[in-house]
């Protein structure tokens, strides 16, 4: 049972780091990112298992896990304001050709990041090419590009 517990608390722990560490954490990782995560998951590995070792914690710590996130999927498709406090909402970053400065600092992104994007799914050189930014609550950015009176 303790191994439940201990599964119980990482995974709700991690949830909440994760919520609060913002969107674009885990959409693309730099090498520092994925050095952090591994090292995450070691850590996460040593404090669910404890000194237990056995396949059967191992089995009951797995079992553990899917079936939060199984319960967790239930209740965010049975409560849809479960699935925005844990997934959170998409926010506009470019709204109608204009920076959202504040939603921009909020959610740490940059210009780069948008350009980025912009280029690499519609083939966009500038800022003033994008009607619309926005940041997914996956935390992909989705561009919607100007007209053809904008170029």
């Amino acid at each position: 049972m303790d191994s439940v517990i201990r599964a119980l608390v990482v995974y709700l722990f991690l949830l909440v780091v994760f919520r609060i560490a913002g969107k674009r954490t885990l959409a693309e990782t730099s090498n520092f990112e994925l050095v952090v995560l591994l090292i995450i998951s070691e850590t996460t590995q040593q404090a669910m298992i404890d000194s237990d070792h056995s396949m059967t914690n191992a089995a009951l710590v797995i079992i553990t896990l899917l079936g939060i996130s199984i319960a967790l999927s239930l209740l965010k498709e049975r409560f849809p304001k479960v699935e925005r406090v844990l997934e959170g909402t998409s926010v506009v970053l470019i709204e109608n050709g204009h920076l959202q400065w504040d939603r921009l600092k909020a959610t740490r992104v940059g210009t780069d990041e948008i350009l980025q994007t912009a280029r690499k799914d519609h083939g966009l050189e500038r800022l003033d090419q994008i009607k619309y930014a926005i940041l997914e609550a996956g935390g992909g950015i989705s561009i919607v590009p100007r007209g053809k009176e904008a170029e």
